[in-house]
Formats: structure tokens, C-alpha cells, sequence
């Protein structure tokens, strides 16, 4: 009988991944990952892949396991997916968000693009590679890890804290977001590889005031202090800065599009591609976004202190001036601590792994036109690359031109196509005998 293949697998694998609730709000109170990563864990084993399971908390599992390649001797290679998701309400959705349907086409539910189709196309390959006795041309190490939606501390930023030995020889990590495609004109695709992520800054904001009654002049008033504050950093605009990643990729979707590339004002390349352009304009300069605000207990009573959050992101090498303009935004009489800080990261777009990803997905479709790019959010590559990786984003999917993909992420009624599953296991599977 013959043996299932990648193909085969890995949509069946997907749903049965998004129907494992493991949503994480940020504060221990979701289901955890724990059994997602047994889930993983029964896979490989079926295959006959040793694993370990390692928990930092209840219910807070990250899975690991090390493939041996034909050469232990070279530097190894790390592919890395997260197994939590952002939460979703049931009554928001088209279908169900853990229900793994599959409908026009493609597989629904939270997870389906951030990032259980890359978990199920990891897990395919790997599972087809092992039962054909397939080995890699070097050591893979394989995580699939919790904790990345709200920052990695409970995940990967705990692994590589108290077992960094699990990734030892490892040079390189390959991780979301990246390799999925932008049509362009003459019925080509732009596959965007990610060499670059800006840092984060999730902040806390107090201002401290004199409580009274709300019927009187009161110029003390801590509500004021922070409001004033918050209203300056929503609106206040930082000024672009072309990093290498992001003007790599301006240049050459100007080119795709028969777009002249003007560096004084790189906005108008984005008029071209679309709801893409929400991300990549994010990435032409450091943003500040307030998202919460909270003072008072009575309509009549000033409050002692008012609290907010702000989401700060920063590019890389411009983190010195992002929090010197915040911190002049804010004034002295509002205080600013983290919930969470996590750094940039930035690699050069070359070398043989970059050459891989090209040649794979080039391999699967002759219009593929890869090209780098920054993106404007955050992965688990900010804890790999301590243990001085390089990192990627690299997870192949051939999408249709309307499919608003950046807009899945986190989104309502996330979906990811069947076909496109389907290429991204060929074009994953080539990348690692490449690699």
C-alpha cells in the first residue's frame, strides 16, 4: 500500500491542529498548549522521531526534537512554530474558529495562517521525510512552541533561557511569516522572505494626581495629565527610515509593478499592492498606537492615577530614537513601565539558505520573484537570534490574488487555501534538501 505523502497529510493535519483550542490571552487563564504539543509529539513518534516536552507552566508546553542529517558535522538548522493563538468569538465568525472546515476552498479557523498551516506543513514534511528514511543534508531541529502571542516568555525566550543546549550547532531558524505570495502584474508572485522584524514595545502608562470631588476646580487632575499624553503619542507621526530590508523590497516591487522607486517618498510604491500595504507602510518608520485606557471608579469622584497601554514598534537600529521621542512625548508627569520589550532584528538577504528558499519556490512556480522585507510585528526569532542565529521567515503558500492574507492574521474568519498548503509542503520539502 503506498505510504501517504506531505500532500496527503498535511490538510487533515491543519484542521485537526485548529480544532485543538489553544488560545492564549496573555495570563495563564487559556486552555495552554499542552495538548497541541502531545498532538505533535504523537505524529513524530508514529514516525519514529524522539521528542521531549517541556513545560514552563501548566498546560504551557513547547515540543523539541532533533533530525538527524546525512552530515552531524555541518551547522544545524532550526524550524520553529509557535502552537498558541490569539483568542476568537465563536459568534464573530462566518464558521466556527476551531472548527477546521474546510469551505471554498480553504481550511477555517483561528490558527489557519498564524501559524498552524505552517505547524501541519513542518509536520508533514517531516513526517513523510522519516517514514522514506529521507535525511537532510544537516541536522534539523524541530520546536513547536507556546507562548509566542503573547511575547514568547512562557515559550521560546524560556527554552532558549534554561535549555539552549536543545539548539545546539543551530545557525539558522526558519519561522513564520514569510514566503507567502503578493500577485503582481504579468502573472507573477512576489514571495516575501522575512529578513527583518522591529522590536517591540508594549507599554504601561500612569499618571498620578490628587483624588477630589469631581465638582470642583481641580488642576491636579490625573485624567488630564494622561490623556494629554496619550492624545500626543497617538498622533504624533515618526519619519521614515529605509532600512536595508524594507528598501530591498521597495525597490523590487517598484520594478514588479513598473513603479519608479523615489526614496523621498517610498509611500507611493504602496498604492500599488494593495491590503499589503498596511504592513509594509508600518515598516517605514517606528509607530506608536495607544490601545487601552482606564481611570476612576464614579462619574464625580477625580480619580488618584489614570492607566493606559500603548503598543510601541521600532526598527531596527532606531530603537535609541524611538524611546527618546516617547519619553519626550510623554512629559514629566506621566511614568511609562513594559508589559512586554523585546528587541529588532535584521539580517543580510544572502547566503546559501537564501539561496534555497529562491531555488525551492522558483522550483514550484517559474513567476516567483522572491524578495526580502521587514515586518512590522514580532516572532519567536527575537529569542533565537540571542543564540546568534540568523532567522527567516520562511512558511511557502501560493495564494490567489484576492485573498487579503495579511488581514488574517488575528483576524475574523481566518483561512488558509488548501492548494496552497499543498504547494508549501512541495516547496518546504525541496528548501530542506537544499538547506
Amino acid at each position: 500500500m503506498r505510504q501517504p505523502t506531505a500532500e496527503d497529510e498535511v490538510v487533515r493535519l491543519c484542521q485537526e491542529l485548529i480544532r485543538i483550542d489553544t488560545s492564549n490571552p496573555g495570563d495563564h487563564s487559556g486552555p495552554g498548549e499542552r495538548a497541541a504539543a502531545e498532538y505533535v509529539a504523537e505524529k513524530l513518534e508514529e514516525v519514529g522521531l524522539e521528542t521531549q516536552i517541556f513545560e514552563s507552566h501548566p498546560g504551557r508546553a513547547s515540543l523539541v526534537a532533533r533530525i538527524e542529517g546525512e552530515d552531524p558535522s555541518r551547522d544545524a538548522l532550526l524550524l520553529h512554530g509557535h502552537l498558541d493563538v490569539v483568542p476568537a468569538r465563536k459568534e464573530d465568525w462566518t464558521r466556527d474558529p476551531f472548527g477546521g472546515e474546510i469551505a471554498d476552498g480553504c481550511v477555517w479557523g483561528r490558527g489557519a495562517v498564524d501559524m498552524k498551516d505552517m505547524d501541519a506543513m513542518i509536520l508533514a514534511v517531516a513526517r513523510q521525510r522519516l517514514r522514506e528514511g529521507r535525511k537532510p543534508p544537516r541536522d534539523v531541529v524541530l520546536a513547536f512552541l507556546a507562548d509566542e502571542e503573547a511575547g514568547g516568555k512562557w515559550g521560546a525566550h524560556w527554552l532558549v533561557r534554561e535549555h539552549p543546549e536543545l539548539f545546539e550547532g543551530c545557525t539558522e531558524a526558519v519561522g513564520e511569516v514569510g514566503g507567502f505570495s503578493l500577485t503582481v502584474p504579468g502573472d507573477r508572485r512576489m514571495y516575501l522572505i522575512e529578513t527583518a522584524e522591529k522590536g517591540i514595545a508594549w507599554m504601561n502608562l500612569t499618571a498620578a494626581g490628587t483624588a477630589g470631588h469631581g465638582s470642583m476646580v481641580h488642576p491636579d487632575n490625573a485624567v488630564t495629565a494622561l490623556a494629554a499624553a496619550v492624545a500626543r503619542l497617538g498622533a504624533h507621526e515618526f519619519p521614515v527610515r529605509l532600512t536595508k530590508s524594507v528598501r530591498a523590497f521597495l525597490e523590487r516591487a517598484c520594478m514588479a509593478y513598473g513603479v519608479e522607486f523615489d526614496p523621498e517618498s517610498p509611500e507611493k510604491c504602496l498604492e500599488e499592492i494593495g491590503p499589503l500595504a498596511r504592513m509594509i507602510g508600518a515598516t517605514l518608520r517606528n509607530t506608536l498606537n495607544p490601545t487601552r485606557l482606564d481611570a476612576g471608579y464614579k462619574a464625580n469622584v477625580i480619580p488618584q492615577t489614570a492607566t493606559a497601554q500603548v503598543d510601541g514598534r521600532f526598527l531596527p537600529g532606531h530603537e535609541t530614537e524611538f524611546f527618546a521621542t516617547v519619553d519626550e512625548l510623554l512629559g514629566p508627569d506621566v511614568q511609562r513601565d513594559f508589559i512586554h520589550h523585546d528587541i529588532a532584528l535584521e539580517t543580510d538577504y544572502e547566503g546559501a539558505l537564501v539561496a534555497a528558499m529562491e531555488a525551492a519556490l522558483t522550483s514550484e512556480d517559474e513567476g516567483a520573484l522572491p524578495v526580502p522585507y521587514c515586518l512590522s510585528g514580532g516572532t519567536d526569532a527575537k529569542a533565537f537570534s540571542t543564540l546568534g542565529m540568523r532567522c527567516f521567515g520562511f512558511a511557502p503558500l501560493k495564494l490567489p490574488p484576492e485573498l487579503d492574507f495579511s488581514g488574517m492574521f488575528h483576524g475574523v474568519d481566518e483561512r488558509v487555501p488548501v492548494d496552497g498548503l499543498r504547494f508549501g509542503v512541495r516547496v518546504l520539502d525541496k528548501f530542506l534538501d537544499r538547506s
